[in-house]
């Protein structure tokens, strides 16, 4: 009952000093003959967060600094056909599984699957033609205390070699505390595999800035998977301690990252899954960049088991969008998730989803700023 009774009082404050959040929208062209919407989430702090159904992708996040100047820390395009001819997954949702699966086939229960491949041997982000290529059913799912997106696909048995008719929703929700949650939810008729996440492109100096390699990052994560040349992990998992890969104390992202290491040369850079320490909790930040120019800070939440950091190492300036053109190294990637190519390596956590069960995680990330 006391939970009610918060929950009302918050709705009624929310209703009495303020209009209920909405959404706006605007056309953002035309994709397989399909108009294409753009929404913008906006809360009483000043943030604003662009959606695009078109992949579901995040097409900015504008955030003030420590001065109170809001700008976009985020990649993206101001239409829809950027999003289309580019195969660098900017802010997309990612599925049916993200990140790697090696040589694209996997078995489950006692049959192989083969998924396209698209990254050299290897399945990458859910093959040729992944969610971030899909259009999304979209809908205003506000309520009085956040600006809230629902978006909704049905992939259907057989999609890009996936079983079972697997139906998505994502919410995509804007908080007051400048926090932006996405939650995932998912059910099959067929067993499946699935990993599911977002591949925002950050940058906390602003999109167009130069690079990432002054920002701050700190993981707590004392393990990492590393990986061959193709990028698929071997099966060990590592203790960062000792390594290029230790960001357990905030450490600057380009203080390591050409040191005379292996796995830095194979990724070209940081392109590596770290293991979270547990519990995997949405209590706690998992991750926190710092920009020390600007003073704008991230904070990662999730409930999943780890995260793949990418450092724009494939970034090479020939795609263009606000701010300026994309260049090597100029944002990072933070994809919460399950371990890249896990339906391969049975000591990895599962990533099965089977009928009769949910599949339901939370993202977080919050933006804060200090002087």
């Amino acid at each position: 009952m006391k939970q009610t009774v918060i929950t009302l009082a918050a709705l009624s404050a929310a209703l009495c000093f303020g209009a209920a959040p909405k959404i706006d929208q605007r056309p953002f062209g035309t994709a397989d003959g399909v108009p294409i919407t753009l929404y913008t989430l906006k809360n009483k702090a000043g943030m604003e967060v662009t959606i695009t159904n078109y992949g579901g992708a995040i097409t900015s996040i504008k955030v003030p600094d420590r001065n109170k100047q809001v700008g976009n820390v985020v990649l993206g395009f101001e239409s829809v056909e950027p999003y289309q001819a580019t195969t660098s997954y900017f802010g997309a949702l990612i599925g049916r599984y993200g990140n790697r699966i090696g040589k694209g086939k996997f078995q489950l229960d006692g049959k192989v699957y083969q998924i396209p491949v698209n990254d050299g041997a290897n399945s990458l982000h859910g093959g040729t033609i992944g969610y971030n290529k899909r259009i999304w059913e979209a809908k205003d799912a506000s309520t009085p205390l956040a600006a809230a997106l629902e978006l909704h696909y049905l992939s259907p048995d057989g999609e890009m070699g996936f079983p079972g008719n697997l139906d998505v929703t994502v919410l995509y929700t804007l908080d007051n505390r400048n926090g932006l949650r996405i939650e995932y939810n998912a059910t099959t008729d067929k067993a499946t595999v699935l990993n599911l996440t977002n591949h925002s492109y950050f940058n906390l100096a602003s999109a167009g800035s130069e690079t990432v390699l002054k920002h701050k990052l700190t993981l707590r994560a004392d393990h990492y998977t590393p990986v061959d040349g193709g990028l698929i992990p071997t099966g060990a998992v590592l203790a960062v301690e000792g390594t290029p890969f230790d960001f357990r104390r905030a450490t600057e992202i380009g203080s390591r990252i050409e040191d005379n290491n292996e796995q830095l040369k194979l990724g070209k850079g940081y392109d590596h899954n770290f293991v979270l320490n547990a519990p995997h909790s949405l209590e706690h930040w998992a991750v926190r960049v710092e920009d020390p120019k600007s003073g704008r800070v991230m904070e990662v939440y999730t409930d999943q088991p780890a995260v793949q950091f990418y450092t724009g190492n494939f970034l090479d300036g020939s795609a263009h969008g606000a701010g300026g053109a994309f260049n090597f190294r100029s944002a990072l990637c933070l994809e919460t998730q399950h371990y890249p190519d896990s339906p391969n390596h049975p000591n990895f956590p599962s990533s099965v989803l089977r009928p009769g069960r949910k599949y339901h995680s939370v993202t977080i990330y919050r933006f804060k700023t200090e002087m």
